[in-house]
C-alpha cells in the first residue's frame, strides 16, 4: 500500500440512493459501485459479528486491485485474536489495516501484551479514546502501529477520521492539501469521512481525492 486512500465509514446505506448510488441499483451491487469511485472503506460490521472466511473473500472479490478495507475489530479482540486475524487475512492484499477501539485509560501492560501478540504483517491502528494515552505514539511507531488521527507519520503510515457530517468545500480543499502533502512525503494515508443519512461522506471523499491529486 502506498500513497493516499480516501473513503467513508461503511458503504451499505440505502439513503445514499439516489445521490451517490444510482436509482434502481441493487443493494448487492453497492460495494462494486462504491469501489469504482473510491479506493478504501471502513468495514464496521465486524465489530458486532465476525464474518465467515467466505464472506471476507466475497468482499475482496467485489473490489479492484488497489482497494483497501480498514476492518474494525470486535470488542475484546485480545481474547480471540488468532481467529480474528485468520479471518481478516482472507481479504488478501485488499486488507489495509485493522482499527481497534480502546476505551480504557492508559494501561501499558495491556499495550505491551497486545503489541507482542498481533501479527506484525497486519497493520493495526489503535483508536485510543482516553486522553491518558497521550504521548504513547512513539512506542506505537516502534511497532509500526499508529494511533488514529496521529498525523506525525512516524510509523510510515497514518489513519485519519473526519467526524463532521458536512464540510464546506473550502475546508475540504484544506484537507486535500494536507493529505496530499503527507502522501507525497512518503506517508501512506488512510482517511475516512463519517457517514450520515445524506451522501455527503462519499461526496467529500471523492472531492478530497480529486483535489489531492
Amino acid at each position: 500500500m502506498s500513497g493516499l486512500h480516501v473513503g467513508t465509514s461503511g458503504w451499505g446505506y440505502p439513503s445514499w440512493q439516489p445521490g451517490f448510488y444510482p436509482a434502481g441499483l441493487d443493494r448487492g451491487a453497492f460495494l462494486t459501485f462504491y469501489a469504482a469511485h473510491l479506493d478504501t472503506v471502513e468495514l464496521n460490521a465486524t465489530k458486532y459479528r465476525l464474518p465467515s472466511e467466505q464472506q471476507f473473500r466475497s468482499w475482496a472479490a467485489q473490489v479492484p486491485d488497489g482497494f483497501r478495507f480498514a476492518v474494525k475489530a470486535p470488542d475484546g479482540i485480545e481474547g480471540r485474536l488468532a481467529t480474528f486475524e485468520e479471518r481478516v487475512r482472507c481479504l488478501g492484499d485488499r486488507l489495509g489495516c485493522v482499527r481497534v477501539v480502546v476505551e480504557r485509560p492508559r494501561d501499558d501492560g495491556f499495550l505491551e501484551l497486545f503489541l507482542g501478540s498481533v501479527d506484525p504483517t497486519i497493520r493495526y491502528a489503535l483508536d485510543l479514546r482516553d486522553p491518558s494515552w497521550d504521548g504513547v505514539e512513539p512506542r506505537l511507531s516502534e511497532a509500526r502501529v499508529v494511533r488514529v488521527d496521529d498525523r506525525s507519520g512516524a510509523a510510515g503510515w497514518a489513519y485519519l477520521r473526519f467526524r463532521e457530517l458536512v464540510y464546506p468545500d473550502l475546508e475540504l480543499g484544506a484537507i486535500a492539501t494536507e493529505l496530499g502533502e503527507q502522501a507525497r512525503s512518503g506517508t501512506d494515508v488512510l482517511a475516512y469521512f463519517r457517514h450520515g443519512d445524506a451522501p455527503d461522506a462519499p461526496r467529500a471523499a471523492t472531492l478530497v481525492r480529486a483535489l489531492a491529486g
